[in-house]
């Protein structure tokens, strides 16, 4: 674009009406800045050799210009090389551009005189300047507690503010069952039972709510749903991923049981901080004979564990491999307790945010002496034994027996071997056994050919420990009695335990080093440990002097406790944030990762400010947190919407009705489990394995397995292990259980801050054809016709009961039974189905019936049904 264009382009924006009535006049700090970090100081500004000469960072440095001359110059749009390079499209390079709404802020503050908020520095030290305006982003004050709008419920008096600015209100208070079933879904992520539907609806007592959610925290289930979603944040996998093999992590299930014991338990969250980060630099070394509380401080540091991790796989560039765990292992922890992007900043300044480069290393810094680049520890050699002294010695004293049976076997084996030999050598004419005897005794590498034709034509020769049974029937069970007895003896020893920790070696600090554009291959300077340099001024994190009981170097034990630190602005906002998130759907910030520019504001600010202020000043209490939420009425509105509501708020931001919300994966298979009747409550301990069936679909197991329980590849797996929980299936990065990966489970690339919600045509397959689906809906059936007998009224009644907590309308009744006669009627038509596969020794079961088979597809389709997959 010439001088001329730009003149008359900015001579018709002058005239223009939206000129005549301008909007505010755009500010440097507040408009303009932010918009040239993200296009244009990455050169002009923060490179260690500008380009052009020119530097962006402040507006006097804008209009002082560079080799071309001023690039503002105030009141002048025609005059301005800034604004015509970007209208132009010459600048920036490449094809990310400035929108057309940005263009406009340029010119429109350029037309206003370019101003500046108020005096800028003198000087400007090389690198991201971070700005007042910067360091009041709301994300990074301080948190307050402002007082509350009205009384009663605190919750309640927030949003009502809002919604009452709209000439809104509550919606109707949701009825009971419906209630009972959104809140038990919430808390412990199972269906309540019809029975406790019929109690809860008929309760009298006015605190019957407040006594339902005290009795769904204390029950072991609320962990196993709550700690389902920390493994979300943490990346929790069974598998260690960065590679097609994506190897199984022993005993990583063991950080999964302590996440759950933690939410049961109610640990105050910030210990849950700094056991999870920081864990073994609580606990003195030696591991052995540690109390509860250290041993789960040493299997809570697993969360640094979680990172996908390729460096044990054959022929893995361990350079850039290793570096990516602990790329990674940031920027899950940045997510999950700063909830900012702090890995955009790995390969230069963030492009939105004041996190400039030296930030993602100065945190890295603080992971550095734990994972120590130079001397890593391959995924099998992170196990660290729990092993006692005692036990120990005792272990070594048993194997020096049992070597003493084992060499007593083997000289005994070798003696039956030669005996045999003999007997069987003496059967060939005596004037080939020398030859015979020469062949036996030459390794079968060096014989000859007539050698090796002998041994062929008399394979009697060749007896070993493997074909010795062949011959000396009782001398091989000698033998097997004598493996049996070493055996026995090996059984004595103490169970070694191993537990998947991070620790760092006492005294070995090693350097972090800024790498330029994040390639591992260019590195520069050395970085020191650190915090986010934004809140350096109010908060900065200082590495004390001072060792902790570990004897290391204390880094993240210090990150740990900035972390958790009251004055700290993000760590509760972010936490708080998340809690509100599980329960509603959507955060009162809706990016709960991204506290950020590219993030969203949160819709009630000075409500978040109080949660969070409120969960800290009460100790860090989670289910306070819990019981505070789910008791207001905000919680317990009807989600019926109301069209006047909708005109004002369609996407009900300002929480004027409750949200639908669609179960979450797990949970959708749980509460179908629950229903068939089939789920088993065993909690803890090693995953059920997962394995690829004969379609390529991940399931848990086969249906033709004997009374002993099955096999899925080298692991066992016991009877109805299949049926447990969720939260207890392998979690394989390569292998994604099928009937959750329909239903937006977690993703582990590198972790999960918020799960879509989406209505996909694979979770209709499904739901009706999928094996899971069939299996549970006989499985359903048959628990309804023992519940209810051969009575198709009574059948329809307890179906829907268990599937809905309520019994059907009279219309829905008649359908039901209309239904299952005509389904009986069809399936009587055809034939026979094939009887099902014996398994064990237990006789073969009847074949269903046309009434079973009918009662097995009307419990499916209550099974995919939206009014089951959905909690209103």
């Amino acid at each position: 674009m010439t001088r001329t264009a730009l003149a008359l382009a900015a001579a018709a924006f002058l005239t223009s009406p939206l000129a005549a009535q301008p909007p505010r006049t755009p500010a440097f700090n507040a408009d303009v800045r932010p918009i040239l970090k993200s296009y244009c100081t990455d050169c002009h500004g923060e490179a260690e050799k500008l380009k052009g000469g020119l530097d962006l960072r402040l507006r006097r440095l804008a209009v002082a210009g560079g080799k071309s001359g001023p690039a503002v110059v105030p009141g002048k749009i025609a005059e301005s090389l800034l604004v015509e390079r970007v209208i132009s499209g010459d600048m920036p390079p490449g094809k990310k551009k400035l929108s057309a709404a940005e263009i406009d802020v340029l010119r429109r503050w350029v037309a206003g005189g370019a101003a500046v908020e108020g005096p800028e520095p003198e000087k400007l030290a090389p690198g991201l300047a971070i700005a007042p305006e910067d360091r009041a982003w709301w994300a990074f004050q301080s948190v307050s507690r402002p007082p509350v709008p009205t009384a009663g419920h605190t919750i309640d008096a927030f949003v009502l503010a809002k919604l009452r600015e709209k000439g809104l209100g509550f919606n109707r208070p949701a009825d009971r069952v419906a209630l009972l079933r959104r809140v038990t879904f919430d808390l412990v992520g199972l269906p309540p039972t019809p029975e406790e539907a019929e109690a809860f609806a008929a309760d009298p007592d006015p605190r019957a709510y407040e006594k339902l959610v005290d009795r769904l925290l204390a029950r072991p289930e609320y962990g196993e749903r709550w700690g389902r979603h920390w493994l979300d944040v943490a990346g929790y996998a069974d598998s260690e991923g960065g590679s097609p093999d994506d190897p199984v992590r022993t005993n990583a299930w063991k950080y999964r049981d302590y996440v759950i014991r933690a939410f049961n338990a109610d640990k105050p969250f910030d210990r849950f901080v700094r056991e999870q980060l920081a864990g073994d630099e609580l606990v003195r070394p030696p591991y052995t004979n540690l109390a509860p509380a250290d041993l789960d401080a040493l299997i809570a540091t697993g969360f640094l564990r979680m990172a996908p991790d390729g460096t044990g796989a054959a022929g893995a560039d361990q350079k850039l491999a290793r570096n990516a765990v602990l790329t990674d292992t940031v920027k899950i922890t940045a997510s999950a307790f700063l909830g900012l992007t702090v890995g955009c900043a790995e390969c230069h300044n963030h492009r939105y945010d004041p996190i400039p480069q030296t930030d993602f290393y100065r945190l890295r810094a603080a992971f550095e002496p734990g994972f120590d680049l130079t001397a890593w520890k391959a995924p099998a050699a992170r196990q660290v034994s729990l092993y006692t002294p005692d036990e120990r010695a005792m272990a070594v004293a048993i194997e020096a027996e049992a070597g003493v049976l084992e060499r007593a076997r083997l000289a005994k084996q070798a003696e039956f071997i030669a005996a045999t030999f003999e007997k069987e050598l003496a059967k060939l004419p005596e004037d080939r056994r020398a030859a015979a005897r020469a062949a036996r005794d030459t390794p079968d590498a060096k014989r000859s050919p007539v050698q090796k034709k002998l041994m062929q034509e008399h394979p009697s020769l060749n007896v070993s420990a493997g074909s010795l049974y062949l011959y000396d029937a009782k001398a091989a069970a000698a033998l097997k009695k004598m493996a049996e007895g070493a055996a026995e003896m090996r059984k004595k020893k103490p169970v070694e335990g191993f537990v998947r920790a991070l620790t760092e070696v006492p005294g070995k600090v090693p350097q972090t080093v800024l790498f330029h554009r994040g390639d591992v291959e260019q590195p520069k300077g050395v970085v020191p440990p650190g915090g986010l340099a934004v809140l350096d001024d109010a908060l900065p994190l200082t590495i004390p002097k001072a060792l902790p009981p570990s004897g290391t170097s204390g880094r993240r034990l210090a990150l740990a406790n900035w972390l958790t630190d009251p004055r700290h602005p993000l760590t509760a906002r972010v936490f708080v944030n998340r809690v509100w998130m599980h329960h509603f759907g959507r955060g009162l910030v809706g990016s709960p990762g991204d506290f950020g520019r590219l993030g969203e504001r949160p819709t009630h600010p000075e409500l978040l400010d109080w949660l969070a202020a409120d969960f800290v000043a009460n100790g860090w209490g989670v289910k306070r947190l819990h019981r505070l939420i789910v008791t207001s009425a905000v919680y317990r509105q009807s989600s019926v919407r109301d069209p006047k509501a909708d005109a004002v708020d369609p996407d009900n931001r300002l929480l004027g009705r409750y949200p639908l919300r669609r179960l979450d994966a797990e949970a959708v298979r749980d509460a179908t489990l629950a229903t068939s009747g089939k789920l088993n409550a065993k909690a803890f301990g090693p995953p059920v394995p997962v394995m690829e069936d004969d379609a390529g679909l991940v399931i848990i197991g086969k249906a033709n397995r004997d009374g002993a329980g099955y096999k899925l590849g080298d692991e066992s797996v016991g009877v109805g292990d299949e049926f447990r929980r969720s939260v207890y299936v392998q979690v394989r990065r390569s292998r994604p259980l099928a009937v959750l990966a329909a239903f937006d489970p977690a993703t582990t690339e590198p972790n999960c801050e918020a799960r879509p919600s989406s209505t996909a045509t694979p979770q209709a397959l499904m739901l009706l054809n999928g094996e899971f689906a069939a299996a549970q809906a006989e499985a359903f059936a048959a628990r309804v016709r023992r519940d209810a007998g051969a009575d198709v009224e009574a059948q329809v009644v307890r179906a829907w009961k268990l599937a809905y907590l309520r019994a059907p309308t009279e219309g829905e009744a008649a359908a039901a039974r209309s239904f299952l006669r005509g389904a009986a009627e069809a399936f009587a038509a055809q034939p026979a189905p094939p009887p099902q596969p014996k398994k064990g020794n237990a006789p073969l079961p009847e074949p269903p019936t046309p009434e079973l088979r009918a009662l097995a597809a009307f419990c499916q389709a209550l099974l995919a049904s939206n009014r089951f997959l959905y909690v209103e």
